[in-house]
């Protein structure tokens, strides 16, 4: 299989900061038995920003964007010299990916990008996946590396996201409730989000409830998602060789793995450049199990300004949204062609996902 595991920084380092050697080591471990049993991994792992707080204090108050940059461009020479060090126990070598989201918003970035990290694969490399904080903007930022990894997992084709968190998975109520209960399985197109308690990690952005819309999301695409607690012991190896004695949720896929550009169509809603807004005869056809493009006849309004194979968003007549895709037309030829009946689709099926 092709496995992406992804890896948080409660995880990774300790309370001070500090890498936490032990479970990194017990990581690479686990990685290390599932590569000998001939499955390819990608790794994506937190852990920069907190490993460079740990390693320095500022000379002054430093906002949130410098602290950022500067324990990120520290903190990622230790974490990538340590998974180094540790793979090159085994005789593994690693490579290092520093991404951006941009990188995804164009078609042609996505596929340079992909390429990078399929020869790294065929050479027998393990990639090592992270955002570049040193030059992301807040605004253009992952929402955390669970956004990331699921990009990467439907980027690369994967068989399988593994999201190692602080806990075992998704529980019906506060996992810290002894009477909650650990929720083992959860189909696809199952909504459990009512489920999940807001809260962040300690050191990373994310939690609990952006691991759930990327294991759903994915899990639609035709990818198997497990949540299950990182310094759990071998918890990665059991996961895989015996999931039903190992306590973690998993995310069911559908049977049906959709293709490669309807997985960036699906993950490219925060790059639309436009809206185009459809009746309630279009909306009722998308919706539908039908292989349905969006015709001129079927729009009622367009807003903002894209050009040809640009991503834009598609949204009911009530403000709900419908689904993403890439453009056929600019956004001035589509405000002609408003309710026209013929004419080329708007947004053909091959390029249309419906959320």
């Amino acid at each position: 299989m092709r496995i992406v595991v992804k890896v948080g920084s409660n995880v990774l380092t300790r309370q001070d900061g500090k890498p936490n050697v032990t479970n990194l080591s017990a990581l690479v471990d686990q990685v290390a038995f599932l590569r000998s049993m001939g499955h390819e991994l990608i790794l994506v792992s937190s852990g920069a920003v907190a490993c460079g707080r740990g390693a320095i204090t500022p000379l002054r108050q430093l906002d949130s964007v410098e602290q950022r940059q500067l324990f990120s461009s520290i903190g990622q020479i230790r974490l990538i010299n340590l998974y180094n060090s540790l793979f090159g126990e085994y005789g593994y070598v690693v490579g290092q990916v520093l991404t951006q989201k941009e990188n995804f918003s164009s078609r042609t970035s996505y596929l340079n990008q992909r390429a990078c990290m399929q020869i790294m694969l065929e050479n027998g490399v393990i990639p090592i996946v992270n955002e570049n904080d040193t030059a992301s903007l807040t605004e253009l930022m992952f929402t955390d590396n669970d956004e990331l990894s699921g990009l990467i997992a439907a980027m690369m084709d994967a068989d399988m996201l593994v999201i190692l968190s602080n806990v075992d998975g998704i529980y019906d109520g506060n996992p810290a409730d002894p009477e909650s209960r650990l929720i083992a399985r959860v189909e696809a197109g199952e909504d459990v989000s009512s489920h999940v308690v807001a809260a962040k990690s300690g050191f990373g952005r994310g939690g609990m409830g952006t691991k759930c819309g990327i294991a759903r999301k994915l899990s639609e695409e035709g990818v198997t998602v497990c949540i299950a607690r990182g310094d759990r012991p071998n918890v990665l190896v059991d996961l895989v060789t015996k999931p039903e004695e190992t306590p973690h949720t998993v995310f069911e896929p559908r049977p049906e793995p959709i293709s490669n550009i309807k997985r960036w169509i699906a993950h490219s809603g925060s790059f639309a450049k436009g809206v185009i807004v459809v009746n309630n005869n279009a909306a009722k056809a998308l919706r539908s199990d039908n292989a349905v493009s969006l015709l001129p006849i079927g729009v009622t309004s367009a807003e903002g300004e894209w050009e040809e194979g640009d991503i834009v968003t598609l949204r009911s007549v009530s403000g709900e949204v419908i689904g993403v895709g890439r453009a056929s037309v600019g956004s001035d030829e589509v405000t002609g062609m408003i309710g026209m009946r013929g004419g080329r689709p708007v947004v053909h099926y091959d390029y249309l996902f419906i959320e």
